[in-house]
Formats: structure tokens, C-alpha cells, sequence
């Protein structure tokens, strides 16, 4: 059995649910160091400007005066309510996608997560791919690793590590992963755009998503 190892993400990009659907196991890093800019806690969507980012603010309140020198490990994020970002976001997707195929049938089954409070960014990735996973109907193997997972450690095993390949900033090449053209509300603007959040397939393309994958 070979194992995808992966970051945990905010509604991650097509890129990041092609492997929860290809691989026969996915493990989920929560032990790394948190760095900014990524797909931990930010995603990306197509709008009338072109791409825009959507970041969920964390708190670093949590660390001890021992540590608080360190990036604080993934696990420990707490959810920051700074300006009102649940709204902000909602009313991004909307403006974004309220002209898509499928915004408003899959509207009721993603509205509570800019209305639900969660303390943890790792509980609330996790409720978020559950989510997902059942909309586009796939049924991943997944669990989440109970320690920092080694390069050396995949080396020697069935694990494909790809906690760097799938990067907000820096992506590297995945032999994988190929992205493939599918309608989307502003291509006659911006052209198409690759590897966005789930969400840019999901709107656009409803249950044939899966088929995409």
C-alpha cells in the first residue's frame, strides 16, 4: 500500500484532492513547523480581478515563554476571529461564484463553515475535507501522523512525500499531477486557471468533479 504524505489544508487545491483520491492511504502531517503563505490555512479562488487568497488569521498565543521563539507546530494553531474573516471569505465566495453552476446547490453544505466556530485549524481542515470528500463522493483512507515524519523515515517505506511539492509559493514538480482545462465563470477574462481551491471545481463543475480527479 502506498501512502501520500500530505499538509493539512483550507479547502486545499484540486492538486491536494487528486491525491486523497488516487492513493490507498493519505497521512496527514500535523506535527511540522507552521509557516505562513501556505495551504494550511489559505486558499485560492478565481474572481472578476483574477486569483485572490483567503486566509484564515491563527493565534501563536498558545505557545509557552520556552518556545515562544519557535513557529509553533501545526497541531497547536488556534483560529483567530480577527476581522470578522468568516464573513469576509463567505462574501468573497459569493461574489466569486454566485454565477457558477453549482454555487447554490452546494451553498447550504458549506455556509456553516464561515458560521461555525472552531477553536483548532487542524479540526477545522479536517471537518472541511470531510466535507468535501462527501460532496464529490470519494472515501479516502486517512490518518494523521503522531509524530514529524522524516525525510529518512519515507525513504526507507511506501511513503510519497509531497508536504513540499504542493506549495502555495514555491510548487515543485509532480510527474502525477497535470491540470486539465474545465469551464470556469471568468476564463473569457483571465484565460483558465490551474490548480485553484477545490471549491473553483466544485462550483464549477458539481458531481462531475470526481471525474476530474
Amino acid at each position: 500500500m502506498t501512502t501520500a504524505l500530505l499538509q493539512t489544508t483550507y479547502f486545499g487545491p484540486i492538486q491536494w484532492y487528486q491525491k486523497l483520491y488516487r492513493y490507498d492511504h493519505c497521512m496527514i502531517e500535523q506535527y511540522d513547523s507552521f509557516q505562513k503563505q501556505t495551504y494550511r490555512n489559505r486558499c485560492v479562488i478565481a474572481t472578476a480581478n483574477g486569483v485572490q487568497a483567503l486566509t484564515v488569521p491563527v493565534e501563536h498565543t498558545n505557545l509557552s515563554p520556552l518556545t515562544s521563539h519557535l513557529s509553533p507546530l501545526v497541531k497547536d494553531l488556534r483560529i483567530s476571529d480577527h476581522n470578522q474573516w468568516r464573513r469576509v471569505h463567505w462574501n468573497a465566495l459569493q461574489s466569486a461564484y454566485s454565477e457558477s453552476p453549482f454555487f447554490e446547490y452546494y451553498a447550504d453544505d458549506l455556509r456553516p463553515f464561515f458560521e461555525q466556530k472552531y477553536n483548532y485549524l487542524i479540526d477545522f481542515n479536517e471537518a472541511i475535507r470531510q466535507k468535501v470528500c462527501e460532496l464529490i463522493d470519494i472515501h479516502p483512507q486517512i490518518t494523521y501522523t503522531t509524530e514529524y515524519t522524516s525525510d529518512i523515515q519515507h525513504q526507507t517505506s511506501d511513503i510519497v512525500d509531497f508536504r513540499d511539492v504542493i506549495n502555495a509559493k514555491h510548487p515543485q514538480p509532480d510527474e502525477g499531477f497535470t491540470p486539465k482545462e474545465y469551464w470556469q465563470v471568468f476564463q473569457h477574462k483571465h484565460g483558465f486557471l490551474p490548480n485553484l481551491s477545490i471549491l473553483d471545481l466544485l462550483f464549477n463543475m458539481g458531481p462531475e468533479s470526481i471525474f476530474y480527479l
